[in-house]
């Protein structure tokens, strides 16, 4: 199978997953907020939040998506990495999008919204994951669809893990700085305020250059698998 042809099936893969889950959110969201779907703050889906449950969700989620990259059978590491990212930034993205067509939210670009639930849960305006997906999906076709660079150097690695983890703060503080002051019970009365875009911006900056450093690099090879 050619190298566009997994590509496409890939594409199809995230799609697809993404229109379940967001289904899934839907169903949730009559339930939870029967009077208006399109506000989930307050956040009182969290007084019959199972742990547990959720965590096993959200894991197998992350599990269908390296399982789908390693089917794709490509032979480096740099691809399967892109097959990865590609995936997990259309899925995110087409989440969004079938949100979207199903009940018209998100209703502006700064809406925040729910978006993990491990370890904590990470809150925030739905465009900032979307922009990472956004940069995942560009970067991962350009690998995927695209001669091989060598792989990425060490500093590049180090880059992107620093910014990975920078965005994960901004996504964390908010819910770990309202628990800290008042616990459960000011959590699930939380409404969005400031977002950390001091931190966000450049997090952003930092993924953004350890990605595509590798095409920085010499030695363009062009792979076959």
């Amino acid at each position: 199978m050619s190298n566009r042809s997994k590509y496409y099936l890939l594409a199809l893969f995230a799609a697809a997953m993404a229109l379940l889950e967001a289904a899934v959110v839907v169903y949730m969201r009559r339930l939870y907020y029967p009077e208006n779907p399109l506000d989930i703050f307050p956040l009182d889906f969290l007084s019959v939040y199972d742990p547990r449950l959720e965590l096993a969700r959200e894991a197998s989620t992350i599990v269908m998506l390296i399982v789908v990259a390693l089917l794709a059978g490509h032979t480096t590491w740099t691809r399967k990495f892109a097959a990865f990212v590609f995936v997990f930034g259309c899925w995110d993205l087409l989440y969004y999008a079938w949100l979207k067509v199903l009940i018209g939210w998100p209703r502006n670009w700064h809406e925040w919204d729910v978006l993990f639930l491990i370890p904590t849960i990470w809150l925030g305006p739905w465009i900032c994951p979307a922009l990472i997906a956004l940069l995942f999906t560009i970067w991962g076709s350009a690998i995927l669809l695209g001669c091989e660079r060598r792989a990425m150097p060490a500093w590049s690695v180090w880059t992107f893990t620093a910014g990975s983890a920078a965005g994960l703060i901004t996504f964390m503080q908010p819910a770990i700085a309202v628990w800290l002051n008042g616990g459960g019970e000011a959590l699930i009365e939380f409404r969005p305020n400031g977002f950390w875009w001091w931190l966000y911006i450049p997090a952003f900056a930092l993924m953004s250059v350890g990605l595509w450093s590798c095409f920085l690099r010499s030695g363009k090879l062009c792979s076959k698998t």
